[in-house]
């Protein structure tokens, strides 16, 4: 059985994906990060960077103790590692998964959150930071849309990568039009009609209804951290 410590936000769709698409079974532990239940000292205890999502895996590989895990990537990573699914076996192949992996990690991820907060969540409205990101968010799609040019899924198979990629395009909140990328369009498609997709975000819709950033003191929770939060 695997603990997921999980909301409703891209990163933490990543990991309800991933496990609804190998069918390992799981309890959702919900950390509402607009209330500030990611400074909870339990969660803590297995997320330092009080950040979701995160895992306790009770059936490790190794058959030691309940092994902690924090950062979607790393725990894309182990699980794979743990089903021995959705990441190749030979060694060019993984290359090949790990780099998109990366890429959504450090490039896609980042700059998409950027984009989502100047231009919808910021209470002063920055016309030169929601252009930069807009534009670097569309600059990403080019390279998607490119890289899905003459194959069905990024690394070749569907893997962690596409499932780390899918849940960060949202041209409809990134200031895109998704026509201008058809191979992007179409592998948005094909990957959203997957059922364990479908449930991944069934129960994202029966954790929490509304995502959005609702009153001041969300705001303050999620956007004021510094060194003084860190706990």
């Amino acid at each position: 059985m695997i603990d997921l410590y999980y909301w409703t936000t891209p990163n933490g769709h990543k990991i309800t994906i991933f496990l609804e698409e190998t069918g390992l079974p799981y309890t959702v532990k919900p950390i509402n990060i607009s209330k500030g239940d990611q400074f909870q000292r339990d969660f803590l205890a297995v997320s330092p960077n009080n950040r979701i999502p995160a895992i306790i895996d009770h059936d490790p590989p190794d058959g030691g103790p309940p092994l902690p895990l924090f950062e979607s990537g790393a725990i894309l990573l182990y699980l794979a590692g743990k089903t021995g699914r959705f990441y190749p076996a030979d060694l060019r192949g993984r290359c090949v998964c790990a780099q998109w992996l990366f890429w959504q990690m450090g490039g896609l991820g980042p700059m998409a959150g950027q984009n989502h907060h100047f231009a919808l969540y910021a209470a002063e409205k920055i016309p030169y930071a929601i252009n930069r990101y807009i534009k670097e968010t569309g600059r990403l799609y080019r390279v998607l849309d490119k890289r899905l040019a003459d194959r069905e899924f990024v690394a070749g198979d569907y893997t962690i990568a596409d499932m780390a990629c899918y849940p960060w395009i949202r041209p409809e909140r990134q200031g895109q039009d998704i026509d201008e990328f058809p191979h992007l369009k179409r592998w948005l498609a094909v990957i959203k009609a997957r059922p364990a997709v479908e449930r991944a975000y069934a129960l994202a819709k029966k954790i929490n209804e509304a995502p959005a950033i609702s009153d001041e003191q969300s705001r303050k929770v999620l956007f004021e951290q510094d060194q003084n939060t860190v706990r």
